[in-house]
């Protein structure tokens, strides 16, 4: 049976903080506990750019690393516009992108 899904990704790093701890934690219990949403998953990439430009990298050379982390979940459109609405505000401007999709 197929249904009707909208996909989101957040783009953010791993040092990025919320209101209260780091900001992937505070999505993360914003996405299961407060509205059980489907299909989450956490990406962290080797590599990246922060909005300076400057590029986020991870060796052995380096103690601190902020590396790039995409968060993505989907879930019924509904159910998704009322977590966007419970994450304005914390995450920042320009960093949330979403899509519909269909789900087999």
């Amino acid at each position: 049976m197929e249904s009707e899904v909208t996909i989101v990704r957040i783009y953010c790093h791993e040092a990025d903080h919320g209101r209260h701890k780091a900001l992937m934690e505070e999505v993360l219990n914003i996405l299961q506990k407060e509205h059980e949403v489907r299909g989450v998953s956490v990406f962290r990439g080797i590599a990246g750019l922060d909005e300076k430009g400057q590029i986020l990298a991870g060796d052995l050379l380096r103690l601190m690393v902020d590396l790039p982390l995409v968060i993505e979940f989907f879930d019924e459109p509904r159910k998704v516009q009322s977590v966007l609405a419970a994450l304005d505000g914390l995450i920042p401007e320009g960093r949330i992108v979403h899509w519909s999709a269909v789900c087999r």
